[in-house]
């Protein structure tokens, strides 16, 4: 398996996810009872940079089918590009989904002019502080981009509401952790913690799907 100069866990490709998947089975039951009887979890790797961390912003607080719907029109506009996106007007930001806070947000990102190509060099911790420093994105915004936009492997996105409920359903919790909580329960599953995610996320689509939902 691939390492960087960050000396840190790296996901490459399926085979990854494979010897994460492997590692959770041997390291917890109640993975295992699942992990053994579904398929392949999904790679979810995208590529890095500008339009990565504004897809994550759009994601924010929406329903996938919407966040993937705004992304499509933001793209069709060509404002997922950062010039394209700081000559636009407020008026035209929004009229391809952009809320008033997220315009904000987003003409704080094109004009931030960060260095994508040296966050992929630096240690997860260090990535996430650069990222949260600009207005509008959060914590789950900067693990989302870890995860999936840098490939790191140990990143879990606690605070992510289908992990919590996945977390719930899958070790018969009484209640939906709390993100402390979670963060907590997660120091296990490193340094797997990324693949752990897609494990809750797998486990939370496929009970929705058992419910009956969409």
């Amino acid at each position: 398996m691939g390492e960087k100069s960050v000396k840190e866990r790296i996901i490459l490709g399926p085979e990854c996810v494979e010897e994460g998947v492997t590692w959770l089975i041997d390291a917890d039951p109640r993975f295992a009872a699942f992990l053994k009887n579904t398929g392949p979890l999904p790679l979810r790797l995208k590529p890095d940079g500008f339009a990565a961390v504004l897809n994550a912003i759009i994601g924010q607080q929406i329903s996938v089918a919407s966040a993937n719907a705004t992304w499509a029109r933001i793209v069709d506009a060509g404002f997922d590009q950062p010039a394209n996106l700081n000559a636009a007007t407020d008026d035209e930001l929004r009229a391809v989904g952009f809320s008033r806070p997220k315009v904000r947000y987003a003409k704080a990102l094109a004009e931030a002019d960060v260095d994508f190509a040296a966050l992929r060099e630096l240690p997860t911790d260090q990535v996430i502080q650069r990222l949260i420093a600009l207005p509008g994105i959060g914590l789950w915004t900067a693990e989302i981009y870890a995860k999936f936009s840098l490939g790191r492997a140990d990143v879990l996105a606690a605070g992510d509401l289908a992990i919590q409920e996945a977390a719930k359903l899958l070790f018969e919790l009484d209640t939906r952790p709390t993100e402390k909580e979670l963060r907590a329960m997660a120091l296990a599953w490193s340094p797997w913690r990324s693949v752990a995610a897609r494990a809750l996320w797998e486990y939370y689509r496929q009970s929705k799907q058992r419910e009956g939902i969409a």
